[in-house]
């Protein structure tokens, strides 16, 4: 086979943290137990898809805290969205939320964003690993879908598109970070919150959003757990059981520690404790650019 008749090939120099593959994930199986898994970041993934003309349900590769080198086998083009996470092909920069071409033999390397989470690495064509229940999507939560990359990983490129890009490069928001709008570390990342089934299950839920939340370093793609002032359940449900519940991306559930726990795209399909809130959809995209240490604050919405 001649070079030029080769498939294009992404070779996994080094994974980085994490880093894994995700599309917009699973849907219609919850019922037997089977998460969505997905993109943590559906507005960031969406975008990379946009600026190459993919289809949206193309794969892309999810990078946790940059670390991810990749070496391309015949000419692909890039796009790099959601955190901003400085890239380099050969020591020369490369830029964020606009496609660029990776050379055949050339390697591209991301460093850790300086705010943000999750970096996503499109392709154009996407990432053609096998569809597992529709979904080519990592689920760390099942083990479902394509492991987690490691060094050595070859990954096939989808096949040409006939869809194009509307746009060479896209204006678009960073992720947010702990400094205000002064300059220093006291800015707070606020996420609006829909009431959730079990509210009445505790004394005062107001105290969700009195105070800030801080990011536990033991979050992942099953959900993030925020630290603070515990919340009390009321007393009519102290000693009460909860039989298990669907449970939903962005539900805010409440263990018997008082410490919530926002539920991401890996999250169990049911839980036992109360859901005392849901966050709106779109601020789940940011949810899930946070990093352990932020700061975070819930705020009531009807």
């Amino acid at each position: 086979m001649s070079r030029q008749a080769a498939p294009r090939r992404l070779v996994v120099v080094a994974p980085g943290p994490l880093t894994t593959v995700q599309d917009l994930g699973r849907f219609g199986h919850l019922a037997v137990g089977v998460g969505r898994a997905g993109a943590a970041d559906v507005a960031s993934h969406l975008l990379g898809a946009r600026l190459l003309g993919n289809a949206d349900g193309a794969a892309s590769l999810e990078v946790t805290l940059g670390g991810l080198r990749l070496r391309a086998e015949r000419d692909v083009l890039l796009c790099l969205t959601g955190a901003q996470a400085p890239a380099a092909v050969g020591g020369a920069p490369r830029p964020h939320a606009a496609p660029f071409v990776l050379h055949d033999g050339q390697e591209l390397a991301l460093a850790m964003p300086p705010r943000g989470l999750r970096t996503y690495v499109s392709v154009r064509g996407g990432i053609d690993a096998p569809l597992v229940l529709g979904s080519r999507s990592t689920d760390t939560m099942s083990g479902l879908g394509p492991p987690p990359l490691r060094a050595g990983d070859v990954l096939t490129v989808g096949g040409e598109t006939d869809r194009f890009p509307h746009v060479e490069v896209a204006a678009l928001r960073p992720p947010d970070d702990q400094r205000g709008s002064n300059g220093d570390e006291t800015g707070v990342v606020t996420l609006a919150v829909l009431p959730g089934p079990r509210r009445d299950w505790f004394a005062d839920p107001e105290d969700l959003a009195v105070r800030p939340w801080t990011v536990s370093i033991r979050s992942d793609r099953k959900g993030i757990r925020l630290e603070g002032t515990p919340l009390v359940r009321a007393d009519a449900w102290l000693d009460a059981e909860l039989p298990s519940e669907g449970m939903v991306r962005g539900a805010i559930q409440v263990p018997p520690n008082g410490q919530p726990v926002l539920f991401l795209n890996d999250h169990p399909v049911t839980g036992g404790y109360p859901v005392v809130g849901v966050v709106r959809t779109a601020d789940v995209d940011r949810a899930a650019q946070l990093r352990p240490g932020q700061s975070v604050r819930l705020r009531w919405v009807s």
